[in-house]
């Protein structure tokens, strides 16, 4: 009896169903129990600017719960750092989402597990990468946005569910420049930092040239350049996607049409047959470079970095000088894809570097082989869009558990570079 009465209780908790096979029944149980809450909101920015923003909450407890930001990054991102645009299934009318929602996958994995995640769509724009309010979006700058971080930072410290003292951010790519001067000027507030995708060194003389000159030159080179001549042909770059879109318009691009792309490209280049890389295709890289980051024209009509933006930017302190603000009581990991294209594993290795440098006692540097900016297996040339391996977010919260009193830090490891940097192998 007393058998049937626990069974009875665990099955209460499942809603079962039989599946006839043969002469013997499968019984599939599916969980009921829910295990996270939302809560939809709207964030004051201020001047009468609002946003949208949810908060998911763990539906098993009363708190208070340890409480988490997430800052996004580049470009006109929604709460989610939804990474491809939403579409509609012709047949069922229902959306069909992009593979990589990077925002909320951590905000699922970290409610799930006991923490209160805060996210929210950039100022003035939507979902979809929708740009609801051009004004807004064309002159946003990085004061703005680390301004917008502050007052997510204070709605999530207002929830009646959260522990003011274990709040934690997370900042992504362009947000890894923003949420160490939040953690700065909030050190009371902030008990952690993780910076994912990183920007160290300034993000428009250093990591915006690396992706517009260094890796494309290193792409011609090593792919193109089979016989190591130091010569590739027009024809090459024609037919190759991924250097063709740093030489040629994006109006002609869209026609996808070869002839079109070579034509362009022998205008440009003067020749139809075989270019230097170093003396001929750099040069073009290099202007291309200069025209985007030129700031001529305020006007801003994309979803990508806007002129007022890189302007900002520009003239931003690099993390690599601030970084030592830090107080000595917030815990910082870093984490970084070895592939990743858009914030070369290089920025999270000197940023690192400077943290050991001021003796802050408290940071950690994990790499992923293979893994691209997205946390998602990436070629070297090439950002793979895809959900964020199980083992990163596992990383995330073993770290963030180990830092809000839970239990002791353990994370598994290949090998190790300095007693705090860990190259993860999967």
């Amino acid at each position: 009896m007393k058998v049937l009465l626990i069974l009875s209780i665990i099955l209460s908790l499942y809603s079962i169903s039989f599946i006839l096979s043969g002469n013997n029944f499968t019984i599939h149980a599916q969980q009921d129990l829910e295990t996270i809450k939302y809560r939809n909101m709207i964030i004051d920015l201020g001047n009468g600017l609002k946003t949208n923003a949810q908060l998911t909450i763990p539906a098993v407890g009363n708190g208070p719960f340890p409480g988490v930001l997430l800052i996004h990054g580049s470009g006109a991102t929604d709460m989610n750092e939804t990474a491809g645009y939403i579409h509609i299934d012709n047949t069922t009318g229902s959306k069909i989402y992009p593979s990589a929602q990077p925002f909320f996958e951590i905000s699922q994995y970290l409610s799930e597990r006991g923490f209160e995640v805060l996210r929210y769509d950039k100022r003035g724009v939507g979902a979809n990468y929708t740009i609801l309010d051009t004004n807004i979006w064309e002159n946003a700058t990085a004061n703005d946005y680390i301004q917008d971080s502050k007052k997510a930072l204070n709605v999530l410290l207002q929830q009646p569910e959260v522990d003011p003292k274990r709040i934690s951010i997370i900042g992504h790519s362009e947000g890894t420049v923003y949420a160490p001067r939040v953690a700065i000027d909030n050190s009371t507030n902030v008990k952690n930092i993780i910076l994912i995708g990183v920007l160290a060194q300034n993000p428009v003389k250093a990591v915006e040239y690396y992706q517009d000159v260094s890796l494309p030159l290193e792409y011609a080179s090593q792919v193109l350049d089979r016989n190591k001549t130091g010569m590739i042909s027009i024809q090459q770059i024609a037919n190759d996607p991924l250097l063709r879109q740093f030489l040629v318009p994006s109006s002609v691009m869209r026609t996808n049409n070869t002839e079109a792309i070579t034509t362009t490209l022998a205008k440009d280049f003067g020749t139809s047959g075989y270019i230097s890389i170093e003396k001929q295709l750099k040069p073009l890289l290099v202007k291309g470079y200069e025209n985007i980051t030129s700031f001529k024209s305020l006007k801003c009509n994309h979803p990508g970095v806007c002129p007022v933006l890189w302007k900002s930017l520009s003239s931003l302190t690099p993390n690599l000088d601030i970084i030592g603000n830090v107080s000595k009581s917030t815990g910082v990991l870093i984490l970084n894809g070895e592939n990743d294209t858009q914030t070369p594993v290089q920025q999270a290795f000197v940023l690192q570097q400077r943290l050991t440098d001021v003796n802050h006692p408290d940071h950690t540097l994990i790499t992923y082989p293979d893994l691209g900016h997205l946390f998602y297996p990436s070629s070297q040339w090439k950002t793979g869009i895809g959900p964020i391996q199980q083992y990163v977010l596992a990383n995330i919260y073993s770290w963030l558990e180990a830092h809000n009193g839970f239990t002791p830090l353990t994370i598994s490891s290949s090998s190790s570079y300095t007693s705090n940097t860990t190259k993860i192998n999967k």
